[in-house]
């Protein structure tokens, strides 16, 4: 009898049914020479400190830090783990042969090593290696059968990284606690938390330290163009006024115009970290969300293997691209033009030599159906669109640069229009995204008309007031990218080039060290913003030894788990390293000066006190109230909207209706009056398909739902 071991039951049913193993057991399915079971994912973990010896038991500083002579392995206690494991043992037991059918990554080869580990297995092991849970990827998975010899060193370098998890995480927690926290709060400290709460402080004190600086610039209009000074921001207005009035002196005179036509590339297919990033700026799903959502698109065979770190697909797959655009069925009007001539086999898509043990995530030929989430739809939407973007061709586009001047003062201005399309028709019907910069989209989508070198005229000075922006707060989206390419703070070359591909934390282990930043309370959410509480502040603040809260330390490790990958470094000579380290940091913090760091203390609901009704307030008329955007004139109250008195010059209105919503005076008012509105419900024709949320008045006075 053949046994496999998968890593879930629903896992377990989709391999069992391809194998014809359909008599279930208890913890089992059986039938046709197999017998086919489950993990629950981790059932085994490694040994607790006081597994190792009741002195641990209690936190004591003496006694860091601890270094078990030899790491032990455990069951996770727990009733239905015990029972599961008991059965695995049973048939590990009985089985000629085992087959891993584990998650085929590293984390899934831990799992499934340490289970058979603990049930003393020594019989023969295959490895299944698959990239999705379609019926003919684990027909065709176990016609090629690898040994698992072939996969130890992906074991070992698992089995190193928990190690060294377990010797930081473990001593450094117990040591900061019990060094600051005063005997009232646990001091959380990881090897990749670490970092990235400090890169999250980091980023939070050059905010506060920002001097905001008001700065002037000189424009002028020429033709109904808009050029910019090409020279420095002006300090003062004073400079400015003088500039001004040179400007209205000189004629402007344009000294080139050149148009040049580009290219711009394809999106690349998405790894998990590049699915995170768009789920959050398009739908603001969290990062653990969206890896909830797309590991359940897997498990219902719609998509491949989610935890990856690649952009590329294997060469191997060619042949069946086509098949899978052919059953994407809802997506026929935008696969229709592939079909019509063979689909292109750019390196920019294939490539063996960028895949590792997966490729990027892509569909699968299982068309997805009706019974799929709101949530999951939307990821799968976006999986589909960037699959089929990448066989498009590139977008065709022209550059326009315009270089003028007045007087002695040089001027320019550029405009982008795109010729061909390309991969962007894929994306036509979308919502266009807020650009980071409005001012300055606005000018690039400026259309600009045949100009002469040599050419003069009248134009129309002016003077653009702006003030210094403060770096951004990290949100999801751009911490998860500060996650990944945390090179950018790396002096050593080849340490940057690792961490650009691999930064702090893995794909699958990103999502989770952000969640678990929240329910330590070292951040909290300020709307999209991720923001440092003080304890979080306080905590980096108390590290000295900036090996813990750099990048560096993660880049060292990944350079070295992936050496062990291959077979080039020692896992023993890694643990030795890092017993050396932990001992070091231990010494040196427990012989340092102390101090107490407090936790975050939620704020507490003081309850109200019942208060008389109140006597109901009159509405503000619209007739006596300013337009919110030329502040000059009061509004009126048409039939659909209440607009500007002077809508001719001003153009400001709001419609009664907005996004399918019949929007009541009060709300309107509201947004005038305070630029938002309360939560309100009921929206139908969003273009995001949004149905809640407040309604805010932007900076250019257009509605938005957020």
């Amino acid at each position: 009898m053949k046994l496999c071991i998968a890593e879930k039951p629903s896992v377990a049913r989709d391999i069992a049914k391809v194998l014809g193993a359909t008599t279930p057991k208890q913890g089992y399915m059986e039938g046709n020479g197999y017998c086919v079971t489950w993990t629950f994912g981790h059932l085994c973990t490694l040994k607790e400190p006081h597994d190792y010896g009741p002195q641990y038991k209690s936190w004591n500083l003496f006694l860091l830090p601890i270094i078990p002579n030899n790491f032990g392995i455990k069951l996770i206690p727990n009733k239905g783990v015990e029972n599961q494991f008991k059965v695995i043992e049973r048939l590990v037991e009985e089985c000629d042969e085992v087959i891993n059918c584990g998650d085929a990554g590293q984390e899934g080869e831990l799992i499934q090593r340490w289970v058979l580990q603990k049930a003393k297995c020594n019989k023969p092991i295959q490895r299944l290696w698959i990239s999705s849970l379609t019926e003919e990827a684990i027909k065709e998975g176990f016609q090629n059968l690898k040994p698992a010899e072939d996969y130890k060193n992906l074991y070992l370098a698992g089995n190193a990284r928990a190690i060294g998890d377990w010797l930081l995480g473990i001593n450094a927690t117990r040591l900061f606690t019990k060094k600051f926290g005063g005997n009232k709060v646990v001091l959380s400290i990881g090897r990749v938390q670490t970092p990235t709460l400090a890169m999250l402080v980091q980023r939070q004190k050059e905010i506060e330290a920002f001097n905001t600086e008001e700065y002037w610039e000189l424009k002028t209009k020429y033709r109904d163009v808009i050029f910019n000074a090409a020279i420095d921001r002006l300090k003062t207005l004073d400079r400015a006024e003088k500039g001004l009035e040179y400007l209205k002196v000189n004629p402007f005179e344009i000294v080139s115009f050149e148009i040049k036509e580009g290219k711009e590339k394809n999106l690349r297919l998405f790894d998990l970290t590049g699915l995170q990033v768009e789920a959050n700026k398009k739908y603001g799903y969290s990062a653990d969300s969206t890896l909830k959502y797309i590991q359940s698109l897997y498990e219902k065979k719609h998509v491949t293997y989610p935890r990856v770190d690649t952009t590329y697909l294997s060469e191997s797959l060619y042949p069946k691209i086509e098949g899978i655009l052919r059953k994407m069925y809802f997506y026929q009007e935008l696969i229709a033009p592939l079909l019509e001539a063979p689909i292109p086999k750019s390196k920019a898509v294939f490539d063996d030599a960028k895949v590792t043990d997966h490729h990027a995530i892509i569909p699968t030929e299982v068309t997805p159906s009706q019974n799929l989430s709101r949530e999951e739809k939307l990821v799968y939407d976006l999986i589909a669109k960037r699959f089929i973007s990448v066989f498009y061709p590139e977008c065709k586009i022209s550059n326009t640069l315009v270089e003028g001047k007045v007087g002695t003062i040089p001027f320019k201005t550029s405009g982008r229009q795109i010729l061909e399309p390309g991969w962007r028709a894929v994306y036509a019907k979308d919502a266009k995204e807020e650009p980071a910069d409005k001012e300055k989209d606005k000018e690039e989508e400026q259309t600009i008309p045949e100009f002469v070198a040599g050419e003069t005229g009248p134009h129309d000075p002016m003077i653009h007031q702006g003030k210094t922006s403060p770096p951004k707060p990290y949100t999801e989206a751009t911490l998860l990218r500060a996650m990944e390419t945390a090179g950018k703070q790396v002096e050593d070359e080849e340490l940057r080039e690792l961490l650009k591909n691999n930064g702090i934390g893995r794909p699958s282990t990103r999502a989770n060290i952000i969640e678990t930043l929240f329910k330590r309370q070292y951040i909290e959410k300020k709307r999209k913003n991720l923001i440092a509480t003080q304890t979080g502040i306080q905590l980096i603040d108390t590290i000295e030894d900036e090996l813990l809260k750099s990048p560096e330390l993660t880049g060292e490790w990944e350079l070295k788990l992936r050496k062990i990958e291959s077979g080039e470094y020692e896992a023993n000579q890694f643990k030795e390293e890092l017993i050396q380290m932990v001992t070091e940091l231990t010494k040196k913090v427990v012989d340092g000066k102390g101090k107490v760091i407090m936790l975050q203390e939620e704020e507490k609901v003081v309850e109200k006190k019942k208060r008389e009704p109140a006597v109901k307030k009159e509405l503000q008329t619209w007739e006596e109230t300013k337009c919110p955007k030329c502040k000059e004139h009061n509004l009126i109250k048409g039939k659909t909207a209440v607009g500007c008195s002077d809508f001719k010059n001003c153009g400001f209105k709001i419609s009664f209706d907005i996004f399918g919503k019949k929007i009541s005076d009060k709300q309107l008012l509201d947004l005038v009056l305070k630029g938002k509105t309360s939560k309100l419900k009921g929206f139908t024709t969003h273009p995001e398909s949004l149905v809640e949320g407040v309604l805010l008045l932007s900076d250019d006075f257009q509605v938005e739902l957020n």
